[in-house]
């Protein structure tokens, strides 16, 4: 499985699910047991498809030590239950399920297990905290394939290390990792996707060093798979928009504006597939090309459409990054130290007490009237019980974040008096990137999401539950960071998840909600239903 870190490649919807299903089905043959409650492993097996509630209660039914009752799946047991926190944004307990997998797998001598197991922590170490310690685990998992003569596997740890140039702007050095391998991926009939994913990084690296004619060969390929069955139609759609794009940046650097323009308009056909780096790569690509040829009205239009991109998307993350800070710094100012908290806490419950029962006397003689008031009063302290239950979970993060929001105060004030607009954009443009990977890092992954974000936004998520009844909580809480316009790198991140697995998780959650991705996409859905 790839993990990206560039909003360009779209991973296969739900390949992992089924590459999953498929290896623990071979190996059921292999690793049969007479203890009965080896079949919940395989009823849990056959429902974590398309229940994993279902899934769960299978697993959750066998009894302990699991090690006695089902001895020879326990590493099958395992990799199910990743899969299924996978899915459900149990973050915390997923790297020590592939942990327990992988030591159950190299125990039972289940080598295809291992290796995805081996792969998945190795996707979790190396590309989301660039650890170079991650490669002991893609070599582990090599070695696994090979003791299983799994020869797709052994593919998929070949376009791993490639992939890896290709993020790093490696371009030759990812070619010199494909090419040999080339007619392996082509010769893979039940999967086209191994050869359509290398074709894709190889057309994208030849335009990148100036190859266009070898480019354009590989792009034949690339097209040549286009209807093939085994290939999810949109993978290969938002593979295309980012060719035709990468294609478009290179001529309008060369001002070939007829080029320009054909593959821009190639791209527009597959706006609805765009992620919102591409999108804004494509407004200003389009921008470009009316300045090369002198219609300066027509590129200001795409300048300010733009420009109001820029800012909308810089305003939801200043906005979220305030609305975070607000109860984190009132937090901080009363509570200053444990001491002074337990003294003002009870000097102001005491104050309360007072108070309401002065009210509550008042109330009964001779004010009646202000029946509202007391009740807004109540409400009060019910905000203020609520503050208090939250302090000790916020308060360990107030510091790092007043500094970081007093740098971004003084570097937005210094991109503002910016007057060359080329160098202010790239300021904004740097700005943003620094502001998206570093405040991800003052996020602690053990927490639990749903409720930290639940907290500071509840009306997005009333909402989204009261009209998609049928999203999960990691369903839902994917949607909130779509809605904010977070880049897939940074929810990734977030959610300590892949890029390919969060891509596969965003298309499943356009078939619950059943969205025409013609017409409109996810992103630009969730803005116009919620955004009041």
């Amino acid at each position: 499985m790839f993990r990206s870190v560039n909003n360009k490649i779209i991973i296969k919807g739900q390949w992992v699910c089924c590459f999953l299903l498929l290896s623990l089905s071979t190996l059921y043959g292999q690793n049969s047991t007479d203890h009965k409650y080896a079949r919940f492993v395989d009823s849990a097996r056959f429902h974590v498809k398309n229940s994993l509630t279902k899934a769960q209660s299978f697993l959750d039914s066998i009894p302990t030590p699991i090690e006695k009752a089902i001895q020879g799946r326990v590493a099958d047991f395992y990799a199910l239950q990743a899969l299924i926190q996978s899915d459900d944004g149990e973050y915390a307990n997923l790297y020590q399920s592939y942990i327990l997998a992988l030591n159950y797998a190299e125990k039972e001598k289940n080598y295809r297990v291992g290796g995805r197991a081996c792969l998945e922590l190795f996707s979790n170490i190396y590309f989301v905290k660039k650890d170079q310690t991650a490669f002991k685990y893609l070599e582990k998992a090599k070695e696994f394939y090979m003791l299983d003569n799994y020869q797709n596997g052994l593919l998929e740890v070949e376009l791993m290390y490639a992939y890896v140039k290709y993020l790093d702007h490696e371009y030759k050095g990812c070619n010199d990792l494909i090419l040999p391998h080339l007619e392996k991926y082509k010769k893979v009939k039940d999967d086209a996707y191994y050869y359509l994913f290398a074709n894709y990084m190889l057309t994208e690296n030849y335009i990148k060093l100036n190859e266009f004619k070898k480019a354009y060969a590989s792009f034949k390929e690339f097209q040549s798979l286009k209807n093939n069955p085994t290939i999810v139609k949109y993978n290969y759609l938002s593979f295309e928009a980012g060719i035709n794009l990468t294609f478009a940046e290179e001529y309008s650097k060369k001002k070939q504006t007829d080029s320009t323009f054909h593959y821009l308009e190639k791209a527009r056909n597959l706006r609805a597939y765009m992620s919102s780096d591409l999108a804004r790569e494509y407004i200003s690509l389009f921008a470009d090309y009316y300045k090369n040829t002198g219609n300066i009205a027509q590129a200001k239009i795409y300048l300010d459409s733009l420009n109001v991109f820029e800012k909308e998307i810089f305003k939801n993350m200043v906005d979220a990054s305030y609305e975070l800070n607000k109860p984190l710094l009132k937090a901080e100012s009363n509570l200053a130290s444990e001491k002074d908290k337990k003294f003002w806490i009870t000097v102001f419950s005491f104050s309360l007490f007072i108070m309401l029962a002065f009210l509550s006397i008042r109330y009964v003689v001779f004010f009646r009237k202000h029946k509202i008031k007391v009740h807004d009063f109540n409400d009060e302290i019910s905000n203020y019980d609520y503050l208090k239950s939250n302090n000790e979970k916020l308060t360990g993060k107030v510091r790092g974040l007043e500094e970081y929001i007093a740098n971004l105060k003084n570097e937005i004030k210094d991109i503002s008096l910016i007057h060359e607009l080329p160098y202010q954009k790239e300021r904004i443009k740097e700005l943003y990137k620094s502001l998206h990977v570093n405040s991800s890092t003052l996020l602690d992954k053990s927490e639990n999401h749903i409720e930290l974000v639940n907290e500071l936004n509840v009306h997005f998520f009333k909402e989204i539950k009261l009209k998609y009844p049928q999203l999960n909580d990691s369903e839902i809480i994917t949607c909130y960071y779509l809605f904010m316009e977070f880049k897939n790198k940074e929810i990734a991140l977030f959610l300590n998840m892949s890029v390919r697995a969060l891509e596969s998780k965003r298309y499943r959650i356009t078939k619950k909600i059943k969205l025409d991705t013609k017409k409109t996409t996810l992103v630009e859905h969730l803005q116009e239903t919620f955004s009041h």
